[in-house]
């Protein structure tokens, strides 16, 4: 969280907060949604300006009730998740490839989940910014905390993924694994529907 953004939020801590504006694609892309986007069920157009999409990622946090937003200023810009809080690449390296969110923070995975559409998705810690509703007067109401997530793979990285797991076929459902560094994690088969209530996010925020 930049400081400024802390500062204006001392000197100005009474804004209304935003809702339906922005949201977060399955591409791990900023889209900004106008009322008639909104109201269309459109997904918005893509914010392509670098030094925004920056400064939304470097402010990006969530509460306690699981509730995603960015921190303008003083102003709090709930997001609607189209898919998962985060979304995650999986970029080659020089001695190892690692998993990055679109805030560009990595993610040490424990586990990984695929919905009834194929989608596979990335369980593990990423260290995420918490506003606790302690006292908005302060500036100790935003903590850096390592939490357990969930992160859609990107569809780019389907491909690399498939080649590091073993799927073993059960009676109306599978399970497997995925190697992961020479470590052997699990691959579970989860319903999209219950990804919210388990990880504990909202997806779309409401007023």
């Amino acid at each position: 969280m930049d400081d400024q953004v802390i500062r204006s939020l001392t000197k100005w801590p009474n804004v209304p907060a935003c809702y339906g504006w922005l949201a977060l694609d399955r591409r791990g892309q900023w889209r900004m949604r106008d009322e008639f986007v909104q109201q269309n069920n459109l997904p918005g157009t893509v914010i392509v300006h670098q030094a925004l999409n920056e400064f939304i990622s470097r402010n990006y946090a969530c509460d306690t009730e699981g509730r995603y937003f960015f921190q303008n200023g003083p102003q709090r810009v709930f997001i609607t998740l189209d898919a998962a809080p985060w979304i995650v690449r999986m970029i080659p390296g020089d001695q190892e490839t690692k998993l990055l969110t679109q805030c560009q923070s990595p993610i040490e995975p424990s586990a990984a989940l695929s919905d009834e559409n194929g989608n596979i998705y990335i369980v593990g810690k990423i260290s995420q910014v918490v506003y606790e509703n302690v006292n908005q007067a302060t500036q100790t109401t935003f903590n850096t905390q390592e939490k357990e997530s969930v992160a859609l793979l990107h569809d780019h990285d389907l491909e690399i993924f498939s080649e590091l797991a073993t799927l073993k076929e059960e009676a109306c459902s599978f399970g497997g694994s995925w190697n992961w560094h020479g470590k052997q994690l699990p691959l579970d088969p989860i319903h999209s529907s219950e990804l919210a209530s388990r990880f504990h996010y909202v997806a779309k925020p409401s007023a």
